[in-house]
């Protein structure tokens, strides 16, 4: 299938790693199919919200909402062994390798946890916890989101003869990281300030109604 140079250029989606420590970009994840739903709940952090809070405080925020994000993404390695002497590694692999990059964003390197239990068998009294780079969801330019993936699954639907996966489906849920998780003067932050100010500017170009609109005339 051939394409115009008047077609519009396909934006994927897709997951960034960045360094906790310089914020450089360490990998760049882009889904094969943009996902075809996208769930987002947003939770109210209400000084109001807990038992026992002072009843007079009812509408008052603690802090930005709680963001749950999740979608389903699907992975195809057909088109790919089509043309055996361009995809080497899928002939050879199957869909293992990209299924395997996935699933190391949900867990510390082999490197990392040898560190561990070498300070450990050394003696070492405090082990600091094992720190993961910084994970962003990018779906388009005006949602670099930072976030933690809380749970990630994948469903192996089809194999090749060697029972290499060719076919799978993904499932991601992520939390948005705002400025109470991740401070204001770091990466992280910044880029939660910038996307919460997106929406902001998103949420004045809706088209005012009135109070008519809804039967009233004051309020």
């Amino acid at each position: 299938m051939t394409t115009t140079p008047f077609s519009p250029k396909l934006i994927k989606g897709g997951l960034v790693l960045v360094a906790p420590d310089t914020a450089q970009v360490q990998r760049v994840i882009a889904l094969q199919y943009n996902a075809e739903s996208l769930k987002r709940e947003l939770k109210a952090q209400e000084a109001g919200g807990e038992a026992g809070a002072d009843r007079a405080e009812p509408t008052r925020f603690k802090g930005p909402a709680v963001e749950t994000i999740s979608f389903e993404a699907d992975l195809d390695a057909t088109d790919q062994l089509e043309f055996p002497d361009q995809n080497a590694a899928t002939v050879a692999y199957g869909l293992a390798p990209q299924i395997a990059l996935l699933e190391s964003l949900s867990q510390p390197t082999s490197a990392q946890l040898n560190k561990v239990n070498n300070q450990a068998n050394s003696g070492t009294l405090e082990i600091a916890p094992m720190l993961a780079p910084l994970l962003l969801l990018v779906w388009g330019a005006s949602r670099v989101i930072p976030v933690k993936l809380t749970s990630f699954s994948v469903t192996e639907e089809a194999f090749d003869p060697a029972l290499n996966p060719i076919h799978a489906k993904a499932s991601f849920s992520l939390r948005v990281l705002t400025v109470d998780d991740l401070g204001y003067a770091s990466k992280g932050g910044a880029l939660f300030m910038t996307y919460l100010q997106n929406r902001e500017q998103l949420a004045g170009k809706a088209q005012p109604v009135s109070l008519s609109t809804l039967g009233v005339t004051g309020i």
